[in-house]
């Protein structure tokens, strides 16, 4: 019997915070931007007695700073649990001499970062790579998503990979752009990935922590005369990674039916002009191939999951050999150097190859600068020039060093049908409206939020009315009994996320109206305190007042 599927509507932190759940006795957490609704998630979940796979509570400690709960990750590990922590930025910096450690001791686990810009010339709270690429030469493997329901999808692949493989695992997606992204997505539940740990490597696990009964030194210091031949003897571990991870993508396409690679290609079969890159931009670049495409160009993608280890092997087969020219987009700028390291571990796969093509490098999307299709249409404008540009920058324009490609008009695409909309709203509490009506409104697809260090999103009338507009009903104030016979008695006890519900006043006539979004919660426009909430149907106001509901199909 076909399992059904479930659907959830959250955003990349809750997905990414959902399946380390599943998988975590112990989580060391601090709080940054854009993490850390992650470790949010997880201490709620916690406190609510939530279970994870091993039907157990997660045991969730705050640490006095990053660097501390990346060492109370470092001894849990010894001790024998799964642990896990949430973070970006500086943060992650924090965490990189625990990093080494771990990753020197073959400690299983997984750090999920909402990957956000290093502060330089100053200080920036959003999104590019710079903070993982920071950290790449610590060991931990690195394995990116670029939507929700890739890290919803993949997550689970680090956990699952890092148990078998003895490698840690550094889990990431785009700060505030996937992270932030409120996506209808299908979820995977404990029973979906319980069957698929290996239970021999975590007894394996388990048996290696300290105990004072078997007791070890673990730590030590080394001279030169073995240091060094230690440290190589770490090469057959991370080798096996990448065959362990494609494993486990197999197995989680058989689950969801989505097919996962380390390098998936989309595109043309021909395509003479490739792109490669990781993260979000991925999505903007499938939007421009698809306008390509239909027009006749050989053009194509290649979005990087699996990317340290590295496995030549398994890019170049995802590369069709009909390229001729590569553009590597890099989100992260390391200057002085003679390219951004996608680009450079790019071109170290095509070295000494005959009838190599073409490799350029690009920069992209610092400090969530927005990438559009416009601009992905430029790198291939850019591909198909007799001597294309290295080193260039879209997004921007650079009348300084002159590194920018020409900027194109944009373009709308996504096909007919689609709606797309910009709502202003003033206030802190906007913030929070606009991710309450984008959870109620699930069926409408993505809802991504733009904006300063505080966005704004809908008031209690701005939420009301956009309701209505949406689902295209008109605002009737009119008796109770007129809304039963117009087809809104649908009983409290049968009620369905994404039903319509509505309330009486004190003079029985309709005054309210949410949305019910499961387990007994509406979200509903409250005027009595000017905000947009979550309430509870078993609040006795609402117990009450209750009329009925309009069921939404």
């Amino acid at each position: 019997m076909t399992k059904q599927k479930k659907f959830i509507t959250c955003d990349g932190n809750q997905a990414a915070a959902h399946i380390s759940y599943m998988f975590s006795e112990v989580a060391a957490i601090y709080p940054i931007t854009p993490s850390s609704t992650m470790a949010e998630y997880v201490d709620e979940w916690a406190a609510a007695g939530r279970k994870n796979i091993f039907g157990e509570t997660v045991l969730v400690q705050e640490m006095q700073s990053e660097g501390g709960a990346a060492g109370a990750v470092h001894g849990s590990l010894q001790a024998g649990a799964l642990t896990t922590t949430y973070t970006a930025s500086q943060g992650l910096l924090l965490m990189i001499p625990n990093m080494y450690k771990i990753a020197g001791e073959f400690l299983p686990c997984v750090f999920h970062v909402s990957a956000r810009t290093l502060a330089s010339h100053a200080l920036c709270i959003f999104g590019d790579h710079q903070d993982v690429m920071s950290a790449r030469q610590t060991g931990f493997a690195m394995l990116a998503e670029g939507s929700v329901q890739e890290v919803m999808d993949l997550a689970g692949v680090a956990h699952l990979a890092t148990i078998k493989a003895r490698v840690p695992f550094m889990n990431f997606f785009d700060g505030f752009r996937t992270s932030h992204e409120i996506q209808k997505i299908e979820m995977l539940e404990n029973e979906d990935l319980a069957p698929l740990i290996d239970q021999e490597a975590l007894a394996e696990f388990r048996a290696r922590a300290l105990n004072p009964m078997n007791p070890v030194a673990r730590g030590m210091a080394e001279n030169p005369d073995h240091f060094f031949q230690h440290r190589e003897s770490c090469n057959n571990y991370y080798e096996a990674v990448p065959a362990i991870v494609e494993e486990y993508m197999n197995e989680i396409s058989k689950i969801t039916g989505r097919k996962y690679g380390l390098f998936d290609y989309y595109g043309a079969e021909d395509a003479e002009r490739v792109i490669i890159a990781m993260g979000s931009v991925t999505e903007a670049a499938r939007e421009a191939i698809d306008h390509l495409v239909a027009n006749g160009e050989k053009v194509g993608l290649v979005a990087v999951h699996l990317y340290r280890p590295f496995s030549a092997k398994h890019f170049l087969a995802a590369v069709p050999k009909t390229a001729k020219r590569i553009a590597v987009l890099d989100r992260t700028k390391e200057p002085g150097a003679n390219g951004e390291p996608l680009y450079l571990d790019v071109k170290d796969c095509f070295y000494g190859q005959e009838d190599a093509p073409v490799i350029v490098g690009g920069r992209y999307g610092l400090g969530s600068k927005d990438t559009t299709p416009a601009q992905i249409l430029s790198v291939f404008e850019n591909l198909a020039l007799p001597m294309p540009k290295n080193q260039f920058t879209i997004g921007i324009v650079d009348d300084v060093t002159f590194t920018s490609l020409p900027q194109k008009e944009e373009i709308a695409l996504g096909g007919e049908g689609m709606f797309e909309a910009k709502f202003y709203g003033l206030g802190a509490d906007g913030t929070v409206g606009a991710k309450i009506v984008s959870m109620a409104m699930p069926y409408l697809g993505t809802r991504y939020r733009s904006g300063g260090a505080s966005p704004s999103g809908f008031d209690c009338s701005g939420f009301t009315m956009y309701l209505y507009a949406q689902l295209g009903y008109s605002l009737p104030h009119s008796a109770t009994a007129q809304y039963r016979n117009c087809g809104y008695a649908v009983a409290k006890a049968d009620l369905q996320p994404g039903d319509l519900v509505f309330f009486s006043d004190s003079s029985h006539a309709i005054g309210h109206v949410g949305i019910y979004i499961g387990n007994g919660q509406i979200i509903h426009a409250r005027y009595s305190v000017g905000k947009v909430m979550i309430d509870s149907l078993s609040a006795s106001y609402y117990a009450s007042r209750y009329v009925g509901a309009k069921r939404i199909a």
